[in-house]
C-alpha cells in the first residue's frame, strides 16, 4: 500500500492537469459567435486524422521497380520457416538394429539377445511350412501386384487368403488390407462421416485415434476399460436426444489394448451396444490368433456370437507373423470397402507371399492347437515371476501377451518416469543380453494411460528365456529405483 500511494497521487495529479488545461479559458474558442469548448475541438482533430487514415491507400506501389542485384539480395536474406520444428535434445530415438529374424532370440547389435520385444506371439517367424508358401508364392507370382484390387491387382492367392479368414472366424465375408496399421484408419472413414457419433476407450492406440480424426465424426472418450463409465456416456447421448436416433453410432474398442495389456469385456459391450443402438468396431490385431479356445479372438473368447460384432478388424504382423491386414463382418460391410476404403481402394495390393503366408499360418494355427497352450503357460510364469519385481507392478491381463509393467509410484512427470523405464530397458540388454521395449509414444499420440515396459511373450519362449528375463528385470529395477 505504502508503493501504491505515491503512483495513484501521481496519476491523480496528471488527470488534474490534463482537465485543467481542456477547461481552460484558453482552450476556448469563439467561431462566428458560437463557444467552442476544447473538447470538441480534440474529437474534431480526431475525425479528421480518422477521416484521413481512412482515405488513404494501405500500399504505395514503388516508384520504380526493383533491381535484379536488389531481388537477389531480398532473397539472399530471406529464411523460410522450417518444415518442422527443431527436435529437442532426449527425442531422438536410437532403436537397436536387428539383424536377424525377429524369432524367440534374435542378433542386436551384433549380439544375441532373448527378445521379448516382437509380437511373434505363436513363434511363427522362421517357421518351414511358411517359409515354403512364401518361397512358392514367389516363384509363381513374384514380388509385388504391381497395382491396387480394384485395377489389375487382384490375384487368386488375395481370394483365398480372405475366404479363409473369414471361414476361419465364422463370417460371411472379409477384405484384405497392404498394410496393417493403415487397416483401422482406412476402415473407421469408410463407414463413419461427419454428423456420425463414435464413443472409444480412452487408451486405444495411435492408429484408431488417426482412423478417428480422419472420419471428421464427434468422437466422445470414455474411461479406460470402464464399463460403467461407458454405459454413462450412451446414457448421456441417447437420452431424450430424438436427433441421436436419426444418425449413425458406433461404439470403438481393442481385444486387447496395446497401451495398457487389458482385455475389453466384450460381453458387456455388446449387453450396452443392443441396449443404447450403437454399432461396434472391434480392433482385434493383438487377439486375433491369441484369444479363444482356437484363437478366434475375443468373441470367441467371451462366446459372444460373432454376428453380434458389426465390425472387426486387424493387423497380420503378429500372430500370423506376415504383414497386411483385413477387415471382417457381413457381406454389406466388406463390398462398402471396396469402393468406399482409402487404404483398399489407393494402394497396391498386399504382396503374394504375404498373403499365402497368412494362410499357411492359419492353417498350422487350426492344425496345432496346442501353440496357444503353449502361449498361456509362458504367460502365466511370466506374470508369476515377475509379480514381486522391485518398483514396477504388472498391469495387464493375466491372459493377455502383452505384459504391461508400470511404475508402482509414478514421479509425476511423464518425461522422468519415460527416462527410469528407458534406464531399465537398456540395462537389460546391455547387462543380461534381454530385449525389451518401453510404451514411448510419438507427439502425435493422444493417449494418457500410464507409460511402462511392454513385454511381447511368445509361444516359443522356453523357461529359461522367461527366467532369464524376469531375474534380469528384478535386479535391474531394484538398482534403478532405489531412490525413488
Amino acid at each position: 500500500m505504502d508503493m501504491a500511494l505515491p503512483v495513484v497521487n501521481a496519476t491523480a495529479a496528471v488527470f488534474a492537469r490534463v482537465s485543467a488545461a481542456f477547461n481552460a479559458p484558453l482552450a476556448r474558442a469563439v467561431v462566428f459567435g458560437v463557444h467552442i469548448d476544447g473538447h470538441l475541438v480534440v474529437e474534431g482533430l480526431l475525425i479528421a486524422v480518422i477521416v484521413f487514415q481512412l482515405s488513404r491507400k494501405s500500399y504505395k506501389p514503388p516508384k520504380k521497380p526493383l533491381t535484379e542485384k536488389e531481388i537477389d539480395e531480398l532473397c539472399d536474406e530471406w529464411e523460410p520457416e522450417p518444415l518442422c520444428p527443431p527436435i529437442k535434445e532426449g527425442a531422438r530415438i536410437d532403436t537397436p538394429m536387428l539383424e536377424s529374424a525377429a524369432g524367440p532370440h534374435t542378433i542386436v547389435d551384433g549380439k544375441e539377445v532373448v527378445n521379448f520385444a516382437s509380437a511373434n506371439y505363436l513363434g511363427l517367424i522362421g517357421n518351414e511350412k511358411i517359409i515354403d508358401s512364401c518361397i512358392g508364392s514367389l516363384e509363381k507370382y513374384g514380388v509385388g501386384s504391381c497395382g491396387p484390387r480394384g485395377f489389375y491387382g487382384t490375384i487368386d492367392v488375395h481370394l483365398d487368403c480372405e475366404s479363409k479368414i473369414a471361414n476361419f472366424l465364422g463370417t460371411p465375408d472379409s477384405i484384405l488390407y497392404s498394410y496393417g496399421i493403415s487397416t483401422i484408419f482406412s476402415v473407421i472413414p469408410a463407414f463413419c462421416k461427419k454428423g456420425d457419433i463414435i464413443v472409444a476407450d480412452e487408451g486405444v492406440h495411435w492408429a484408431v485415434q488417426n482412423g478417428l480424426h480422419l472420419s471428421r465424426s464427434t468422437v466422445v472418450y470414455f474411461k479406460h476399460n470402464d464399463m460403467a463409465s461407458l454405459a454413462s456416456t450412451l446414457e448421456k447421448l441417447t437420452r431424450g436426444n430424438k436427433r441421436a436416433e436419426k444418425i449413425r453410432r458406433y461404439i470403438v474398442v481393442e481385444s486387447i489394448y496395446q497401451n495398457s495389456g487389458q482385455i475389453a469385456p466384450l460381453d458387456e459391450i455388446v449387453r450396452l451396444k443392443e441396449k443404447y443402438r450403437f454399432r461396434v468396431i472391434l480392433e482385434e490385431s493383438h487377439s486375433f490368433g491369441v484369444l479363444g479356445k482356437s484363437g478366434r479372438g475375443l468373441a470367441e473368447h467371451y462366446g459372444v456370437p460373432i454376428e453380434k460384432i458389426d465390425i472387426i478388424t486387424a493387423g497380420m504382423g503378429n500372430a500370423l507373423a506376415t504383414d497386411g491386414g483385413f477387415c471382417s463382418g457381413s457381406v454389406r460391410v466388406v463390398d462398402h470397402q471396396r469402393l468406399s476404403s482409402s487404404g483398399y481402394v489407393f494402394s497396391a495390393s498386399l504382396p503374394p507371399y504375404l498373403a499365402s503366408a497368412a494362410v499357411s499360418a492359419v492353417n498350422y494355427l487350426e492344425e496345432n492347437p496346442s501353440v496357444l497352450a503353449n502361449l498361456r503357460s509362458n504367460i502365466a510364469l511370466l506374470h508369476k515371476k515377475l509379480s514381486d519385481t522391485p518398483g514396477l507392478e504388472i498391469s495387464s491381463h493375466v491372459l493377455s501377451p502383452i505384459v504391461f509393467l508400470k511404475l508402482n509410484k509414478s514421479t509425476g512427470s511423464p518425461t522422468t518416469d519415460l527416462d527410469l523405464l528407458e534406464t531399465i530397458a537398456d540395462k537389460v540388454l546391455k547387462e543380461d543380453s534381454v530385449f525389451i521395449v518401453t510404451s514411448k509414444k510419438s507427439n502425435l499420440d493422444r493417449c494418457k494411460l500410464p507409460l511402462g515396459i511392454r513385454l511381447f511373450v511368445s509361444a516359443g519362449h522356453t523357461e529359461s528365456d522367461i527366467s532369464r528375463l524376469s531375474s534380469s528385470l528384478k535386479r535391474v529395477s531394484a538398482s534403478v529405483l532405489s531412490d525413488y
